[in-house]
């Protein structure tokens, strides 16, 4: 089994033909995990999920300035979330490549702590996204400092844990590693597949904290680069990774859909 763990099959993109690809990701026994972006989008991904139980999840958050016009309304988020589907809170955190001005700024670290808070209290992960402006890792290093102050001291509660991952990782190899740290997981989308610079971080992070993903309808790795991507080419990210650390592709394809299982707690 392969698993996208992080994908937009319910936007409009695929509004054509969005039937006929979930028919090959069950033909293909492809899980996925669609990930909203704002409360409309979050309730896309739930009924989509809710639909097809068997190899469809969702995650439920607001993204850091794809609808700068949502004030984040942390009860109707709790409600949604409380749907069996949904199995993390996100994509949320900081973006410094479009939303550089400090209203902006101060309005991500608002609403990522509210949504850092919300998947404490229902004990589910958390959906990362994170864009540095250029040349620096500033986006994660705030990410990182946020989270910090939310991790459990001591002996947490039977059963509580804090957690999640680092979608479309493009950070540093010394990032990486203080996200490892914290107990979370890294994601490599499509351009691994046509970006030699990522070696080196998928030969530093380890199997068992590696996820894979297309962020489909973005990003398609090759061979399809510059074209609509979509959850099935999951399959070119694996293969990438079994390449550069000189595993099967089988070995990945599993470990990697384990991990997913893990982390969002899917049977």
């Amino acid at each position: 089994m392969l698993f996208d763990s992080h994908c937009h099959l319910h936007f409009r993109q695929f509004d054509n033909d969005r039937e006929e690809i979930i028919k090959k990701l069950r033909d293909f026994n492809i899980g996925v995990i669609n990930i909203g972006t704002d409360l409309e989008e979050s309730e896309k991904a739930v009924e989509l999920a809710k639909k097809h139980p068997d190899f469809m999840w969702a995650s439920v958050g607001l993204h850091p300035n794809d609808n700068l016009k949502e004030n984040f309304d942390i009860d109707k988020y709790r409600k949604l979330a409380k749907n069996e589907s949904v199995v993390a809170i996100g994509e949320c955190g900081f973006d410094r490549i479009r939303s550089l001005e400090t209203d902006y700024a101060v309005r991500q670290k608002e609403i990522f702590i509210k949504q850092i808070k919300l998947a404490k209290e229902l004990n589910k992960p958390l959906v990362l996204h994170c864009r540095p402006s250029v040349s620096t890792q500033d986006a994660y290093e705030d990410a990182i400092n946020i989270i910090k102050n939310f991790l459990p001291t001591g002996d947490p509660p039977k059963g509580e844990k804090f957690n999640g991952v680092a979608h479309f990782f493009s950070g540093s190899k010394e990032t990486a590693k203080k996200f490892l740290d914290l107990g979370f997981y890294i994601s490599f989308a499509g351009p691994i597949t046509f970006a030699p610079e990522y070696k080196e971080i998928v030969e530093f992070v380890p199997l068992n904290r590696i996820l894979v993903e297309t962020d489909a309808p973005f990003a398609a790795p090759a061979p399809y680069r510059g074209k609509r991507n979509e959850p099935a080419y999951v399959e070119f990210v694996a293969r990438k990774i079994a390449e550069w650390k000189g595993l099967d592709f089988e070995e990945v394809a599993q470990h990697t859909a384990e991990n997913t299982k893990k982390l969002f707690q899917i049977k």
